[in-house]
């Protein structure tokens, strides 16, 4: 009996090593290294995921599913949109599938869950798109724990959301808005840490330009009737409807019934609606005059990548779901081949100390993306990255016909704002 437990002991402790070091393959001396890739593959917020999906695959074949000697095999993490799927579905890919490093991530909620997994195994996680200022607390709050959520993809919303109030105080200074009922708003968004991270960060800034708040108002992720809440805004009268979803049939559906209700002359803010690339499918026209704040596609890189990506999977992609995504995988890679280049093997424990040492320190960044010119983090910005212009910003833009267009800042605007009749 007492054989047969030291067996299996060494057994165990041969499998955790070829998990921690990457398998081999003794016939060819090829080896494999298992990437988590994470994102809502199922649930609610599927359609986000399968753009991760086809984004991340093209990452991948653009380097042969190869980093140096190492075949890259991605594991897919489903978030599902619920904290404890993605948090069980990230234990289950460390401990059974065996990998040694994760990159992406969709939801806030998840992201703070799926942070204390990584710190357990102390697997390096990188660039999940949680952008919740809870994650920044929690990294804060232990380092040594949790800094193997080693970076974020999405700033935190008091970090980026800024600019609907200052666009929207700007315009109605300048004339070029006349708010309905003053300068009033309500906030409304999924309740979740990112629905009310969001909504938090617009309701400080429209406060400290003034404003007043008349209602703020939260329902399920998945939520799809939103009569009630329109009709009790109009009610009160509201000069602009500021909030966020990250479900496409639920941001869809308050965007089509905002046009039913009908509230003359208000401004909807809805921060998000193109997270998924066919929005226009789910809306059509009721998305006219609709703010929001996205990257665009805007150089022939990203022309091509729109091109291909049609081509392969048959959809159209969002710049802030599939194009971040694509760019985040490649930095991720990028980490990869750092590692190999600096170490000689993708460890974990070699692949968190470049991430230490380089990553943090801004002395590795990524300038191959399709979406911003680079992307950079340092010991000021961590777990965040660099925002600012030739970094990591989104504009301000308003819809047409499917399209958007810039509306500000000025520097960059590519037409004027719309206010609506």
């Amino acid at each position: 009996m007492k054989r047969g437990s030291t067996l299996v002991a060494l057994v165990a402790t041969v499998a955790l090593t070829l998990v921690a070091c990457g398998s081999s393959n003794a016939a060819g001396g090829s080896k494999e290294f298992k990437l988590g890739i994470g994102g809502p593959y199922t649930g609610p917020v599927a359609k986000t995921g399968a753009e991760f999906k086809g984004a991340a695959t093209l990452a991948l074949e653009k380097v042969n599913y190869k980093i140096g000697d190492y075949k890259i095999t991605p594991v897919w993490v489903d978030e599902a949109s619920k904290p404890d799927k993605a948090s069980s579905a990230l234990e289950e890919a460390i401990v059974s599938k065996g990998i040694g490093m994760g990159c992406l991530n969709w939801h806030s909620s998840d992201a703070v869950a799926m942070m204390d997994v990584a710190a357990r195994h102390k697997v390096p996680y990188f660039f999940g798109m949680g952008a919740t200022e809870i994650v920044n607390q929690k990294f804060k709050s232990d380092q040594a724990k949790y800094g193997y959520w080693a970076a974020k993809g999405w700033p935190i919303p008091g970090n980026l959301a800024t600019p609907y109030a200052d666009a929207l105080d700007a315009f109605a200074t300048s004339g070029a808005y006349t708010p309905a009922n003053g300068k009033t708003y309500a906030l409304w968004g999924e309740d979740t840490d990112w629905g009310h991270s969001l909504t938090s960060a617009l309701d400080k800034r429209f406060a400290s330009l003034g404003w007043t708040k008349k209602d703020a108002q939260f329902f399920a992720i998945d939520q799809t009737d939103h009569h009630a809440l329109l009709n009790r805004f109009k009610n009160e009268h509201v000069s602009v409807l500021a909030g966020t979803s990250t479900a496409p049939e639920t941001m869809s559906a308050l965007v089509k019934q905002f046009k039913e209700v009908g509230l003359p002359g208000s401004v909807l803010v809805a921060d998000g609606l193109g997270y998924v690339g066919e929005f226009y499918k789910l809306t059509g026209a009721a998305s006219d005059g609709v703010v929001d704040m996205q990257p665009l596609f805007a150089t022939d890189a990203a022309k091509q990548f729109v091109s291909t990506f049609k081509s392969r999977f048959g959809s159209d992609p969002s710049p802030s779901a599939a194009g971040l995504a694509y760019d985040w995988t490649g930095f991720c890679l990028k980490v990869l081949q750092r590692t190999l280049d600096k170490t000689g093997s993708l460890t974990k424990e070699n692949i968190y100390k470049v991430a230490q040492d380089e990553l943090w320190t801004g002395k590795l960044t990524y300038t191959s993306g399709i979406i911003m010119h680079e992307y950079k983090f340092t010991q000021d910005t961590i777990p965040d990255p660099v925002i600012g212009k030739g970094e990591y910003i989104f504009p301000v833009i308003q819809y047409s016909g499917g399209q958007g267009q810039i509306v500000f800042p000025p520097d960059v605007k590519t037409t004027d704002f719309k206010a609506p009749a």
